[in-house]
């Protein structure tokens, strides 16, 4: 019987094509699934049955019901153990981190609390940002991503890492509270805040005044 694959990716990210193509090109039976961070997960899928998911920084967090119907489900992180949950560029840079990485695990209960297949480690920079950041994160994802796929067209066993996830996931309200200046913060605290959300086109550090938010422009990044 064919192997059958559902990859789900958020849309526009890097390398997320490029891997879709991959898959599609190997096991013609799979489904190619992209999203945002806006849209439901699709019904579609709720009653279909898949030998792998992968999960290619996807933007959903995968219900219960099609994690039982699947064979083996994984999932492309983009930081390292001891950065799980969403945001996790962002706390990097915040926390003043000279090395960051990527963490391939299985699924669990919740997306990030399955066991750890490997995890690829690099140094940050000085002058990174979270966009530079981030596309480093990307390209570190699809070379483990093209590793992990060839061991699953080989019909290969996955590695087991010695590694585990160090703390509690990052939650959606941990990373608003990033953004948010006051005017009585230390001027390094800022500084912290402002690097750790500074990205082109998206929305950066705001403070409040007179019940205005002001939002600060970040501009492109090349």
């Amino acid at each position: 019987m064919a192997v059958k694959i559902l990859f789900l990716a958020e849309k526009n990210k890097p390398f997320a094509q490029e891997a879709a193509q991959l898959v599609q090109k190997h096991f013609e039976n799979s489904e190619i699934v992209f999203g945002d961070l806006t849209a439901p997960f699709p019904v579609s899928l709720w009653n279909k049955s898949f030998d792998y998911i992968i999960s290619y920084a996807s933007p959903w967090s995968i219900p219960e019901q099609i994690l039982a119907n699947a064979g083996v489900a994984i999932h492309f992180h983009a930081g390292p153990p001891n950065y799980p949950g969403i945001g996790s560029v962002n706390f990097a840079l915040y926390a003043g981190e000279k090395a960051f990485g990527i963490t391939v695990h299985h699924i669990g209960e919740r997306v990030r609390a399955g066991n750890i297949i490997m995890v690829r480690r690099f140094p940050v920079f000085d002058n990174d940002t979270v966009y530079s950041l981030s596309k480093r994160c990307y390209a570190y994802i699809y070379v483990s991503f093209i590793q992990i796929f060839y061991l699953i067209l080989e019909k290969k066993s996955l590695p087991k890492s010695q590694e585990s996830w160090t703390r509690k996931s990052y939650t959606k309200k941990e990373l608003r509270l990033l953004y948010r200046i006051t005017k009585n913060l230390p001027a390094e605290e800022i500084k912290r805040r402002i690097r750790a959300t500074n990205c082109p086109n998206m929305p950066g550090a705001y403070i409040e005044l007179g019940g205005t938010r002001f939002v600060m422009d970040n501009g492109n990044e090349k």
